[in-house]
């Protein structure tokens, strides 16, 4: 194919590296053609409807297995639940990006779990290597990767994906990859989804356009690595990590066909919707993704971005109002600065705020809320982001303990005038 990625969201799609890769006709010849192996990688329950059924057929120069025993892999920052034994305080919290590593650590050494629940976890990744002739998969859950700085280009089963800050990748449950750096190093932040996969929001009164547009979405096109060597797979199960050797590389798919597989999402083409008389929208709006649970309107974890876009209201409190939420927000800066928090929060940061535990603008941003005359204004050059959950952000004992931490966040609050008159 010359086409560099498959564009589009939730259908079926089909590539090869080779002409005749792909059977015609039956997914599971008695002899696959050009003497590949036919392998089926589900996401999904086999019974799921067919709308929501997730699988995608493989055609490999291997199959995946014959490798050696599997042996636990210590990682001491990279966490599964329980996330560790320290009560989750309310208290609002907030980080300086995570510095960079000093000796060479790869995209997986350099994973450290900030918080976690039943339903997801976040980790921030810091890396300045290439995993060489490791390879990784992650059978707990689907990772929604947020590039902070740096470009990465991840090399997969089902072809080979490139992403630079603005961009997200998510990686579904299970498909193998490994990780080259296209700059010197790379840090960001990652969500690790163990529910519903990640799927586009409902649009509501909205109507049929707006927020994510499937077409937006690009899926990789078949290409495959011919490697006869020793290789490294590491594989997160059950919360730890493992690893074991393999005679050849694991991403030896020469075509495949299905809906489940690695895609990317530009976050500059998201139509924002916004007021164009007065109050804010609930933040809901700005939802790309969304992991959804049997509860209908609750989520799992939505992603959800503030980017670039024109303001425009009457007899409003410009910044976002003071609140408390029954979801919970583990909030990050990829770019710019963040209107509410205009100093303090800065690019590779992240701040949580919990549930009901109140959050809103510092008190310079409160006064320019109030005292700047209200003009269409537009936001440009920023790009923040929340993972928000309906179940509680637990931080790891590392998170409440780094030099990271901002001991200081709370004051950002503490010269907010009296106003009553």
């Amino acid at each position: 194919m010359t086409l560099e990625y498959l564009s589009g969201f939730g259908n079926h799609f089909a590539t090869e590296a080779r002409p005749g890769a792909l059977p015609v006709g039956q997914n599971s010849p008695q002899e696959p053609p050009i003497g590949l192996y036919a392998e089926q990688l589900t996401g999904s329950a086999f019974t799921a409807p067919r709308h929501a059924n997730l699988r995608s057929w493989l055609y490999r120069i291997r199959p995946s297995v014959g490798h050696d025993d599997f042996k636990l892999l210590k990682q001491p920052l990279l966490k599964g639940a329980p996330y560790d034994d320290s009560p989750t305080p309310p208290t609002q919290l907030r980080w300086d990006p995570l510095p960079y590593p000093e000796k060479p650590t790869d995209f997986i050494q350099g994973l450290i779990t900030m918080s976690g629940n039943a339903g997801a976890a976040i980790h921030h990744y810091i890396c300045n290597t290439n995993m060489g002739d490791t390879y990784f998969y992650n059978a707990d859950g689907e990772l929604l990767i947020v590039p902070q700085e740096g470009s990465l280009t991840f090399k997969t089963e089902m072809g080979i994906l490139t992403v630079t800050p603005g961009d997200i990748i998510v990686m579904p449950r299970g498909i193998k990859f490994t990780v080259d750096l296209d700059d010197d190093k790379a840090r960001g932040y990652i969500c690790e989804n163990f529910s519903a996969p990640f799927g586009l929001p409902g649009l509501g009164p909205i109507g049929a356009n707006g927020l994510a547009n499937p077409r937006d979405f690009q899926f990789p096109v078949a290409w495959f690595e011919e490697k006869e060597t020793p290789c490294r797979l590491i594989a997160k199960f059950n919360g730890n990590l493992w690893e074991t050797t393999q005679g050849h590389s694991p991403l030896n798919v020469v075509g495949w066909h299905g809906n489940y597989a690695p895609y990317k999402y530009d976050l500059s083409l998201f139509n924002t919707i916004n007021t164009v008389s007065y109050d804010h929208p609930d933040p809901s709006i700005f939802t790309v993704l969304t992991s959804q649970t049997d509860t209908p309107g609750v989520a799992n974890v939505d992603f959800v971005i503030f980017p670039e876009r024109w303001m425009v209201a009457e007899h409003t409190f410009r910044a976002p109002y003071y609140h408390r939420n029954i979801m919970s927000e583990y909030m990050g800066l990829i770019y710019g600065v963040y209107d509410a928090k205009e100093a303090g929060f800065v690019p590779g940061g992240a701040s949580l705020h919990n549930c009901m535990s109140s959050h809103g603008p510092d008190a310079a941003a409160c006064d320019k809320s109030i005292n700047t005359p209200l003009k269409p204004d537009y936001y440009k050059g920023t790009l923040a982001f929340m993972f928000e959950s309906h179940k509680i952000w637990e931080p790891t004992n590392f998170a409440l303990t780094t030099k990271s931490r901002q001991t200081n966040y709370l004051k950002c609050w503490d010269n907010i005038p009296k106003r009553y008159k």
